[in-house]
């Protein structure tokens, strides 16, 4: 067996950090093909954020803050300012977690997409174990400057469990204002976890964890998972005031649609238009409040699912007489988050609705339409034919005009002649180019007729 791990270490001494050109070095000094670009930031993703090793007796003060991603440089010139205080190396611009022993307390900084975590850590514990928090020996100026807003503010005592059963009341009327307990033996019951989910008068919770057996990193992970629980559970309710909200604008559009549709069917030519527009008014509404809520909604249900996560890490083991975490979670976050999925499937239904009833109005205004469009092409038809039967008979009143001047014409011409000697009969000649005339007249128009109404190619 030592052989084979002394192998395995002497693989992994052998394999080296990326030398220049993006290539890496592996077992053997044989040269592996171009590493991605972000093969070893995707690699170290895995590993970061690491739970603290924890030893009890630790008091932890937890807070985690609202903030957008704008305010990360005001969160790191924040961490940065503290360093500079205590003399300790600041984070790495740009890092998104930071954890450093400051003497006093030890510090970790998380920043996420929403909020940011800070979680400070004290060796040792009195009596009570929340009398002096963690956060007493953080700088209060320091403290009060830091960027968000409070939406998790939460003591936590890690002592080591007595040999005795624990006096459960006892605990609640000493240490949680006498409120209720939920809790259970954890990590398959190498502690117990207790709390009640209340802010104090203080202004911040308690969670009071009993070591059993727990081993260091068991510790750490079981605290950060009873605080992630927390944190999640509070950022998954974020949507249900959006939901409350919600509910009277999606009861006033729902009767403007019923009305609408129940107007359709008996809808005159001139009403439709005025249906459609107020039809794409209700739709432009419920599209822009759509997106304001769809990444509410959506965050809860992720939030929701990392705390019932969680708590399946916990690896709960009822005590008699205490509501599990699980049993809470689902008896008052449940209904909650029921309700939030309820409004976002009403709001999806109603565009969806409006969607459909906007079609319908469209495509009956459509064929209103074409029905107008059709009565004005025949209208224009008959025109036509009208100006057809007028132009014939202009024709004809043409070629009798035309024949009337070009024989008036012949006889001037027949008139001339007879002056000069010529035998001619003016009279006969007018009247045999009358018929020549008219012919040659109405052939030269029915030509140009047929050229003008020609079709173009």
């Amino acid at each position: 067996m030592t052989n084979v791990f002394s192998e395995a270490a002497t693989a992994v001494e052998d394999v080296v950090a990326t030398p220049p050109g993006g290539r890496t070095l592996a077992e053997g000094g044989r040269v592996l093909p171009t590493d991605h670009p972000q093969r070893f930031d995707l690699n170290n993703e895995v590993h970061a954020r690491p739970p603290e090793s924890l030893v009890a007796p630790v008091r932890i003060s937890f807070l985690a803050l609202l903030s957008d991603m704008r305010q990360r440089e005001r969160e790191w010139q924040a961490l940065s300012d503290l360093a500079q205080r205590f003399g300790v190396a600041p984070p790495a611009p740009g890092a998104s977690h930071y954890s450093t022993d400051f003497g006093p307390f030890r510090l970790t900084w998380e920043r996420h997409s929403e909020f940011a975590r800070y979680k400070f850590i004290v060796a040792g514990a009195g009596e009570d174990p929340f009398a002096e928090p963690a956060i007493a020996t953080v700088p209060a100026d320091w403290l009060a400057e830091l960027p968000g807003q409070t939406m998790v503010a939460a003591h936590v005592a890690l002592a080591r469990a007595g040999t005795e059963p624990a006096d459960l009341d006892g605990i609640a009327a000493r240490l949680f204002g006498g409120n209720a307990l939920i809790g259970a033996a954890v990590a398959g019951g190498a502690a117990v976890a207790l709390t009640d989910f209340r802010i104090q008068a203080d202004g911040w919770s308690r969670v009071l964890v009993a070591d059993r057996s727990l081993t260091p990193r068991q510790a750490g992970r079981t605290v950060q998972r009873l605080l992630e629980i927390d944190t999640y559970k509070i950022m998954a309710l974020l949507a249900l005031p959006v939901a409350r909200d919600l509910v009277p604008f999606l009861t006033e559009h729902e009767r403007e649609l019923a009305h609408i549709t129940g107007a359709m069917p008996d809808a005159d030519l001139e009403a439709e238009p005025v249906l459609l527009d107020r039809l794409t008014r209700v739709a432009a509404e419920i599209e822009s409040r759509e997106s304001e809520t769809l990444y509410r909604f959506s965050a809860a249900a992720a939030y929701y699912e990392l705390v019932r996560r969680r708590i399946e890490d916990l690896r709960e083991q009822r005590i008699q007489g205490l509501q599990t975490f699980s049993e809470f979670i689902e008896q008052r976050l449940a209904p909650a988050m029921n309700t939030c999925r309820a409004v976002a499937a009403r709001q999806d239904s109603l565009s969806s609705r409006v969607a459909h009833a906007t079609q319908l109005l469209s495509t009956r205004v459509d064929l209103t339409r074409e029905r107008q469009n059709q009565a004005v092409l025949e209208s224009m038809n008959r025109r036509a034919k009208l100006q057809l039967r007028l132009q014939s008979t202009v024709e004809g009143l043409s070629v009798a005009a035309v024949t009337y001047y070009v024989v008036g014409l012949v006889g001037y011409a027949a008139k001339g002649l007879h002056s000069a000697g010529v035998e001619i009969n003016p009279e006969l000649t007018m009247g045999i180019a009358i018929p020549v005339v008219a012919g040659i007249v109405a052939l030269g128009l029915h030509r140009i007729r047929r050229v003008v109404t020609r079709p173009f190619v």
